[in-house]
């Protein structure tokens, strides 16, 4: 006797079942469940440099930041995920169909990593464009000291900022510097470093 044919596409409603059962995350696209990778140390000292920074300049503002753990939905394309950082200001809101996705946010952060730099700026920044209130897409380079920055323009189109070194990120959107000594402090000083 054959095997059923394994499903190969889920429904939002379907993936939100299997993710809130599971003990690691996922992303959903293109109805596909795609099991999310974990990170490095680096990886996670860079996105929490960033978003310690954000915070620090956003604390007297209507603009909050999420780490990983807050889940971005893009309607027009059907995206979940889980970017490194996320900014929203202003009113948040929540996807009708799961109220821990947010839909709105300003600036979207992530840290790249070798199996994900194609992707995060192909596919992913395809999805993220269609998010209405996107302004900023922020690439954090694992190799060097780099940051890119793809602001949205008045027309639709995108133009690209890049830092290196010991330069600072402007984040036009929400008025905020990403200074490069502050986003890689403690990244490449060594794989034994004593912390303390």
């Amino acid at each position: 006797m054959a095997e059923p044919a394994r499903k190969l596409k889920f429904s939002f409603a379907e993936y939100l079942v299997r993710e809130h059962a599971s003990e690691t995350k996922h992303e959903y696209a293109n109805g596909e469940i795609f099991a999310m990778a974990g990170g490095t140390p680096e990886h996670g000292l860079m996105a929490v440099n960033v978003a310690s920074v954000l915070r620090g300049q956003l604390v007297d503002r209507r603009c909050r930041v999420y780490n990983s753990d807050v889940r971005v939905r893009s309607q027009a394309t059907g995206l979940a995920t889980y970017p490194d950082v996320s900014v929203v200001c202003g009113r948040l809101e929540r996807d009708p169909a799961d109220e821990n996705s947010i839909l709105n946010p300003v600036v979207l952060v992530e840290v790249l990593s070798p199996s994900s730099e194609a992707y995060d700026r192909g596919e992913k920044f395809a999805h993220y464009q269609a998010i209405p209130s996107l302004s900023e897409y922020v690439l954090v380079s694992y190799q060097r000291r780099r940051v890119e920055v793809l602001r949205r323009n008045d027309d639709g189109t995108w133009t690209l900022h890049d830092v290196r070194e010991s330069g600072v990120a402007e984040l036009a959107s929400i008025g905020c510097s990403l200074p490069l000594d502050e986003v890689y402090r403690g990244v490449f000083e060594g794989a034994g470093e004593e912390v303390g």
